[in-house]
């Protein structure tokens, strides 16, 4: 027996070695990685004596939250389903940086949580070991924009989704008011608004903020301009993509752009070494004026300046023609495993969370959009929100157009490309090299 346990032991940890290799888009609301220690409780223990002496389930939740103030607002709404139902303990685990390599494990050993956050991958990675959620009440009133996402082609409703992603740019109001310039609709428009930034303030503001430390900050802007180049326009390579015919030749254009940035001084001169953590302090102070991506950041920034107005907008189209969008889908969700033992238990805490007043705490907490319809948010980005409704939501590009492990090559190789390793040529040929060799593994 020992020898069989020693073997099980050491097959899980060659998995997780070899898993920690596969990296994708960080799961946090800022593309950041988590500081949270990995979780040490099984995955859904067994029922425990209550102090009243009757048994008592416990559910365990894991979530990609990273924040400390968002992990406490979902400990809370955990708190009042206690209280509704004492005979149910809800564990929640945070664990940050490690959380897809921990669940990749579990998935190996289908041992998962009760309930647990997709991320992003609800359909795609996680899929058989989900629960169909289709008849919950809460169904019904999914986004339009969300639904698709987290349904399989059989009709199968793979999570709730707490909040939904709309990736666009945020930018500092105080600095376009001061320049005179209002927010920009196309590509060009954004780069003759860096111009005049750059010229105006004699350098002193950075039109972008952008880390070759923190290099999913790269990353973020050319997954979601990839999307503006190639998918949104009407005649666009989806297809190509998709079948493996896709001519990489149309990916210099964006490397192109990319290292413009940085050849007409659009960029923090230190971009090579500066990380995230730098950006909200310089934000506050008016050195900056765009972010490629959400306002996740806003609370870091007020700190600084309580005063400064935070702005958030789509990203700018790039193809004459056609309009900005947004990039998204789930951020937060919960899902079910649908071998779990108490499985009935996981959708009832799931149908709690789902109360529109819990939704609204949730949206105003992440300051990111529910994934339920007709939920109340009141913070500083609601208004834009309702403003850009309308606007189109795509799905990140890498999670439908590249093949998993792509996420690392696209920020390492736009990386360098900024520090002169490699020509946008260059860049396009590792794209294709890449693609090719992951899609077909």
């Amino acid at each position: 027996m020992r020898t069989t346990m020693n073997a099980i032991a050491a097959v899980l940890l060659i998995l997780s070695v070899a898993l920690a290799g596969c990296s994708q888009r960080p799961s946090g609301a800022d593309g950041s990685a988590g500081s949270q220690s990995p979780a040490s409780s099984p995955a859904h223990p067994e029922s425990v004596d209550a102090s009243s002496g009757g048994d008592q389930i416990r559910l365990t939740v894991y979530s990609t939250m990273n924040e400390t103030k968002n992990q406490e607002m979902m400990k809370s709404i955990a708190a009042d389903f206690m209280k509704e139902n004492p005979n149910i303990q809800v564990d929640f685990q945070f664990p940050g940086s490690e959380y897809e390599n921990i669940l990749k494990v579990k998935m190996a050993a289908n041992d998962l949580p009760d309930v647990f956050d997709t991320h992003g991958w609800a359909v795609i990675r996680y899929g058989q070991y989900l629960a169909d959620l289709r008849d919950e009440a809460w169904v019904s009133q999914l986004t339009d924009t969300i639904k698709p996402v987290v349904t399989g082609e059989d009709g199968k409703v793979h999570a709730l989704v707490l909040s939904e992603a709309k990736d666009g740019i945020t930018y500092n109001a105080d600095v376009l008011e001061k320049y005179g310039i209002q927010p920009p609709q196309t590509f060009e428009e954004l780069m003759n608004a860096a111009e005049k930034i750059k010229t105006e303030s004699k350098g002193e503001v950075s039109p972008f903020y952008m880390s070759g430390v923190d290099n999913y900050m790269i990353g973020q802007f050319l997954d979601q301009y990839a999307t503006s180049l190639l998918i949104s326009p009407e005649q666009n390579d989806a297809q190509s993509l998709l079948d493996g015919t896709f001519d990489w030749n149309k990916w210099t254009p964006l490397a192109k752009n990319l290292l413009e940035l940085k050849n007409k001084g659009y960029l923090n001169k230190d971009v090579l070494t500066a990380k995230f953590s730098d950006m909200p302090q310089r934000f506050a102070q008016g050195k900056v004026a765009f972010v490629i991506g959400g306002p996740s950041f806003a609370d870091d920034v007020c700190k600084v300046n309580p005063n400064v107005k935070i702005g958030y907008m789509p990203v700018t189209s790039m193809v004459a023609g056609d309009s900005p969008n947004f990039s998204g889908g789930e951020r937060y969700t919960m899902g079910a495993w649908k071998d779990g033992k108490h499985l009935a238990e996981a959708k009832k805490l799931i149908a709690f969370f789902a109360k529109p007043e819990n939704m609204s705490k949730i949206a105003n907490a992440t300051k990111l959009p529910a994934g339920l319809k007709n939920i109340e948010s009141s913070h500083e980005f609601s208004s834009y929100y309702e403003q850009y409704a309308n606007v189109r939501v795509f799905p990140y590009f890498d999670r439908v157009y590249l093949p998993n492990g792509m996420w690392d090559v696209m920020c390492k190789t736009g990386t360098a490309l900024l520090a002169g390793g490699v020509t946008p040529e260059q860049f396009s040929q590792k794209m294709k090299s890449e693609y090719e060799r992951l899609r077909n593994q």
